[in-house]
This record gives C-alpha cells, sequence and structure tokens, in this order.
C-alpha cells in the first residue's frame, strides 16, 4: 500500500474543489494517453515533449536530496514507492508515491518543500490541498 501526493507548477487554486478539478486536469493531460510511451523514452534517456520543467526537477532534485532515490544503493530505507523517482515527472505536474510505514513524514516534508518553492502540493486520497 503507498500514499501518493501530486505537486504542481502553477496557481495555487483557491479551494480544495478547485484543485480536484485542476488535479483532474492535470492528471489526463500528463498521464493520460501515450504515458507508456512517454516512460519509455524517457528510460532511453530521450528528451521528450513532457520532460519535467525546471521546477518540477528542482522539486524532485530537494526531495531526493533528503531521500535518496529507491534505485540506488542509499536509497534502502527510502519512503518512496517507485523510481527512478523524476521518470514520475511530466512537464508541470509530478504525481509520486510513499510506503505506507513512512507516508507521514514523508508527505509533510514533501508538502514544505513544494510551498517554500512556491508550488502547489494535492492529496489526492482526502481530495484536499496540502
Amino acid at each position: 500500500m503507498s500514499f501518493d501526493l501530486a505537486v504542481w507548477d502553477g496557481e495555487r487554486p483557491e479551494t480544495d474543489q478547485a484543485a480536484l478539478d485542476v488535479y483532474r486536469l492535470l492528471i489526463e493531460q500528463w498521464h493520460g494517453d501515450g504515458m507508456v510511451e512517454r516512460l519509455e523514452a524517457k528510460m532511453r534517456g530521450e528528451k521528450t515533449d513532457h520532460d519535467p520543467t525546471p521546477a518540477i526537477a528542482r522539486y524532485v532534485a530537494s526531495l531526493l536530496d533528503r531521500w535518496p532515490d529507491i534505485t540506488t544503493d542509499e536509497g534502502v530505507d527510502s519512503p518512496w514507492s517507485d523510481g527512478p523517482l523524476i521518470n514520475n515527472a511530466t512537464g508541470p505536474f509530478f504525481y509520486f508515491g510513499m510506503v505506507w510505514s513512512m507516508a507521514e513524514e514523508a508527505s509533510g516534508f514533501a508538502a514544505r518543500v513544494a510551498e517554500e518553492q512556491g508550488l502547489v502540493c494535492f492529496d489526492p486520497q482526502a481530495e484536499a490541498l496540502r
């Protein structure tokens, strides 16, 4: 079981409902049709029109500064549920999971870093802004 968060680069919605609407649009736009092909291109090291924006790439790097990628030797105790973590980032949108046992600590950290970097953090399970 994992706990997921969504982070995006854009204006912070004023309500949880507005954030849910934005989240649904972003999921459809960035994780919809063609996602498998884009992920395979990323794995081959190819540039795509869905590469993460600089702000999202910096955000992912900040998370990995705290807990390394689970795909590395240092990431054995990492909270991330899959890796490389950057592969979950497409354009201005980043959707990622944490192992349940570390979700409280890791999601709190992730939400704080998003706020510090001017990004929106959304909890899809609660359908609420963080």
